[in-house]
């Protein structure tokens, strides 16, 4: 039995998971699709009142699921969205002009429900 039985080694390649905004669109980091375990679909959900925004991996089936990520020819793992109602609809949350500036909102990971929620009361404009 070795002393280090029941250890397992961090990963230090995936980083932080994070999610930025710009008028152009929302952009999931390789983190967030390492996290999620590499997701086809998820649901993205919304909290008006706290500000806040999550991803949720899911079943195709699952209602308001959406593709999320699918291999890339390139091997990136970042995914992005360019939803304009969903830019408009947070712009409108957060009383931001994503034309005037973009933001970057660290996550917070969830394993056992395999999602990152996103405090966008915190996320920090980026220049």
């Amino acid at each position: 039995m070795s002393t280090l039985e029941g250890f397992t080694a961090f990963d230090f390649s995936e980083g932080v998971p994070y999610i930025s905004f710009t008028q152009n669109g929302i952009t999931f980091n390789k983190s967030v699709t390492l996290k999620l375990g590499e997701p086809e679909h998820a649901k993205f959900l919304i909290n008006e009142n706290a500000k806040q925004v999550a991803i949720q991996a899911c079943d195709a089936s699952d209602r308001n699921a959406t593709v999320f990520y699918r291999p890339k020819a390139s091997g990136a793992l970042s995914v992005r969205w360019n939803a304009r109602d969903l830019l408009n609809t947070i712009e409108r949350i957060m009383g931001w002009n994503l034309k005037e500036a973009s933001y970057r909102a660290n996550g917070i990971f969830l394993k056992e429900e395999r999602a990152i929620v996103f405090d966008l009361s915190k996320a920090t404009a980026l220049t």
